[in-house]
């Protein structure tokens, strides 16, 4: 069974790449405004490139957003080594004849698309950049709580995988499997994303969990309200880029999605969404096998389902503490029709009654 002190271990959660601080996000105007002295810096003859400069000093001093502004421009400008100009000009082959190049390759394509057209060139590739990313992962019986950038707070229970991205416009993380739970900073100019292999979930600013296994996705909303859309309608693959939300759900709300679509709302206790973070598994009408599946995340030796397809479509409700696995299988022959046997090497194996 799963011990003491193998049931919340973040010490060997994996973390990977650091976030980069940077100042606050800026609007794109200020942004495109920005990148376009920078390029008038770099194009024309010395008197325009002069002029450039002094205007643009004079336009950072005269608010703080415009030199937050001017330093994402700079950094977008410098990252992008001619990369956002790729279509028109090939990569320096060596990294010796880089700096010559880079700076030559700009003049020229300056000169030929135009100051405000390589601008919007930089532009739209810092925008599609990540300014953050992080690889946060869990193994079994282990717990992982990491601050974000922003502010905000993500939670990962057992065996759980996500990557995070962050970039100036939207803030994106994949869950590959397992359940987290996000406490998500307001900015109205960047929203949250969690994507999943069955469906994305979009806020502003609120409290809520995604849990990704057995085949679905699964969302439960602690405060605010959150956007979901299911990757799939009637068994159909669904291009949720192009579609507005398939649920808008509150505070108290739950739903699955799955490779069908999308289920039925449910009504939840919002004091059990991330329970696990306190030390509980909480089940309102779950399957069987899922519930089976989650404990599974926090032993040490499996629990293992029979072959009987009875077991499939029965349902545990209730709340059970991760500490004591021995309690839940003590007391699961009394909530459900079912025997259970331990084999020889000590996994127990849960059979139909």
């Amino acid at each position: 069974m799963c011990s003491e002190n193998d049931a919340i271990n973040p010490s060997k959660a994996y973390i990977d790449q650091e976030p980069l601080r940077l100042p606050a996000t800026p609007s794109r105007k200020l942004l495109e405004h920005a990148l376009l002295l920078i390029a008038r810096e770099h194009g024309g003859d010395t008197s325009c490139a002069k002029a450039a400069e002094q205007e643009l000093a004079c336009w950072r001093a005269a608010n703080p957003s415009h030199e937050s502004a001017y330093q994402w421009a700079l950094r977008a400008w410098a990252c992008s080594d001619a990369r956002a100009l790729r279509d028109h000009v090939p990569i320096p082959p060596t990294q010796a004849e880089r700096g010559i190049r880079v700076r030559r390759d700009r003049r020229r394509v300056i000169a030929t698309l135009g100051i405000a057209g390589i601008a919007a060139g930089v532009g739209r590739w810092f925008w599609s950049q990540s300014v953050q990313e992080l690889v946060l992962q869990t193994e079994r019986a282990q717990l992982l709580s990491k601050e974000l950038s922003d502010g905000s707070q993500v939670d990962l229970g057992a065996h759980t995988t996500a990557h995070v991205l962050y970039y100036a416009d939207r803030r994106e993380v994949r869950l590959n499997r397992g359940e987290a739970r996000f406490v998500v900073q307001p900015d109205a100019k960047r929203p949250f994303i969690v994507t999943t292999d069955w469906g994305r979930v979009r806020v502003v600013g609120t409290v809520f969990s995604v849990a990704a296994r057995d085949g679905h996705m699964s969302v439960a909303v602690a405060e605010g309200r959150v956007e979901v859309w299911a990757n799939h309608k009637a068994g159909r693959p669904f291009d949720t880029d192009s579609a507005s939300p398939s649920v808008m759900l509150g505070p108290g709300d739950a739903i699955q999605t799955d490779h069908q679509g999308l289920g039925d709302p449910r009504r939840i206790q919002t004091a059990d969404v991330g329970a696990w973070r306190q030390g509980w598994l909480v089940f309102d009408g779950t399957r069987l096998p899922e519930a089976i599946d989650r404990w599974n995340d926090y032993m040490t030796k499996p629990l293992v389902l029979g072959a009987d397809p009875a077991l499939d479509t029965l349902r545990l409700t209730g709340s059970f503490p991760m500490r004591d696995p021995d309690a839940f299988l003590s007391s699961l022959p009394k909530i459900l029709p079912i025997k259970m046997a331990q084999r020889a090497d000590g996994v127990v194996v849960i059979r139909a009654r």
